[in-house]
């Protein structure tokens, strides 16, 4: 038999990649001998394979079913006072090549080991991190006297983790992830936009849900604005006994604008619900608002202004007040000075803003505490910037999501960012790599009256484009693939595990769902996506 010959030239050049190809990649190394991997100011504290099972999470949470991988935990320090902790979790087998990021809501103190697994099961390489401090995330008493703790929760952490987590992938699998995710809700929503505005290479893709991004001004208005007067006047104060009431006002006036009456309010920006209107006209009683408690009320659903009527931040939009994800844990809480808004608040001014753990809100007030929080925080916490063209320019996209119905952080402000990158770099071009969804009736990251799982950060993922955000994201970085509508489901009790209630399309900003007329309301195929009512 005679073999084929081949040109000397290409004989030649097969012998040089064969050479330049081993060194170009490197080999596998095995899990545990990443304990010894060197990276600058890091070091490896733990690496080992860990079998399918159940894992003990942070605060004794139990997370299931975690498919068997190699887990590496570390320290890095880039100051003196830096001491972030961090995991990187890359499965056995299965790996998609590709690294998806997880963060941290409140202020942070924990690694994500929920967002952690779900990445894993999806076949991905992840990692997280506490900041940079260990504490349950409505504690701040961490950063009282650490500024460089603070710099390290507001952005350094973030970008710490996600280059030695790509160096340990790297190193165990002999490759670098061919793409790089990153997805988080609240306080994760601005670590994700200060990672696209700041460190712009470090993501492929974001998702950010409901973001935080305009710190300073969230928690000066919503403390000064709404808490404190109701600690400091107890007339003002709205018990949650009331809020039922207040909620089926606002359906009674709204619901039906948008053509279904289902307890949802698709267009929420177009609901002029008067507070007035439950003025109590005879005794006081669960069914009514005295005088002060309407003044309340107004300013809760109008934001905050300084006294030449500049807008500190936007007020809740009306719809989906009650509930266990509403108000009752936001806004009014169980007494007042006991709400979750008020805890931030106060753990923020007290150890970020003015240093001291004995000040309270009679040492400041509205405009004073929200100049001292801007000159103080903002560089290290806001992440407000509207240029985004570094973020394009490496083929980054960016899809952003909030739920109207969102009692902690109003939606409109989410709005306005989109908004100001459009007016920063034009529509088409926004248009090419962000985008914007808008949840009717979800509140803060999910819960609520309405369709709230379509598979952002945390939450079942259905695996297509359709019906899954995160699916959209990834066919929009990889293939080019522009998201469109995207079906979002409720579930009974908002358990996956149960049937489905109702789905409803999300549309991209600025574009709302409309009810065709006829068809079941709670079927997503009876609704299409319009453009918004003036």
């Amino acid at each position: 038999m005679t073999l084929p010959r081949f040109p000397q030239s290409r004989i030649a050049a097969v012998l040089l990649c064969g050479v330049l190809c081993a060194i170009e990649a490197p080999a596998a190394t095995p899990c545990d001998g990443l304990l010894n991997l060197e990276l600058p100011n890091t070091r490896i504290t733990f690496a080992q394979q860990t079998p399918k099972g159940n894992l003990l999470g942070p605060f004794d949470r139990l997370v299931k079913d975690v498919p068997a991988f190699c887990r590496v935990a570390g320290v890095i320090r880039p100051s003196k006072d830096s001491e972030i902790h961090f995991e990187v979790w890359m499965p056995e087998s299965g790996w998609n090549r590709k690294f998806r990021a997880a963060g941290n809501g409140g202020f942070a103190g924990s690694i994500n080991f929920g967002d952690m697994a779900a990445a894993v099961r999806d076949g991905f390489a992840t990692a997280s991190t506490d900041t940079g401090h260990s504490a349950d995330g409505v504690d701040a008493g961490w950063a009282l006297g650490h500024p460089e703790k603070i710099v390290d929760y507001g952005y350094r952490a973030i970008h710490e983790m996600t280059a030695k987590a790509k160096a340990i992938i790297q190193a165990f699998y002999g490759e670098a992830p061919q793409r790089s995710y990153f997805a988080a809700c609240s306080n994760g929503g601005r670590q994700a936009l200060m990672e696209a505005q700041r460190f712009p290479d470090d993501y492929d893709g974001i998702l950010a849900g409901a973001p935080a991004n305009f710190w300073t001004h969230l928690l000066s208005a919503g403390f000064f604005g709404v808490e404190a007067p109701m600690l400091k006047d107890k007339a003002r104060y709205i018990p949650k006994t009331k809020v039922p009431a207040i909620a089926n006002a606002v359906l009674a006036a709204c619901d039906v604008a948008d053509g279904v009456k289902d307890g949802i309010l698709s267009d929420p920006v177009t609901c002029h619900f008067d507070a007035a209107t439950l003025l109590c006209k005879g005794a006081d009683s669960d069914s009514c608002l005295t005088a002060p408690q309407v003044t309340t009320l107004k300013a809760i659903y109008a934001g905050v202004k300084t006294a030449q009527g500049e807008q500190i931040f936007p007020g809740s939009t009306p719809g989906g007040e009650d509930g266990p994800g509403g108000w009752p844990l936001w806004i009014t809480g169980p007494a007042a000075g006991r709400s979750l808004g008020f805890a931030f608040g106060i753990g923020f001014f007290r150890n970020m803003v003015f240093d001291s753990s004995t000040w309270n809100p009679e040492d400041s007030n509205l405009e004073a505490g929200t100049q001292a929080a801007d000159t103080k925080m903002a560089a290290d916490l806001n992440s407000t910037n509207p240029d985004l063209k570094p973020f394009e320019a490496h083929g980054g996209k960016l899809i952003l999501y909030h739920g109207w119905s969102d009692a902690a952080i109003p939606p409109l402000n989410t709005v306005n960012y989109y908004r100001s990158v459009v007016n920063t770099i034009g529509s088409p071009e926004t248009g090419s790599f962000v985008r914007l969804y808008m949840v009717p009736g979800m509140q803060h990251c999910g819960g609520g009256p309405g369709p709230n799982l379509f598979g952002q950060s945390g939450a079942a993922k259905p695996g297509d484009a359709e019906h899954d955000i995160s699916t959209a994201l990834a066919d929009w970085v990889e293939n080019g693939i522009a998201p469109g509508p995207v079906v979002a489901v409720k579930y009974a009790k908002d358990n996956p595990g149960n049937p489905v209630e109702m789905t409803r399309p999300l549309c991209p900003y600025p574009q709302v769902a409309r009810y065709k007329g006829s068809g079941d309301p709670k079927d997503a195929a009876n609704f299409t996506c319009a453009s918004a009512a003036n």
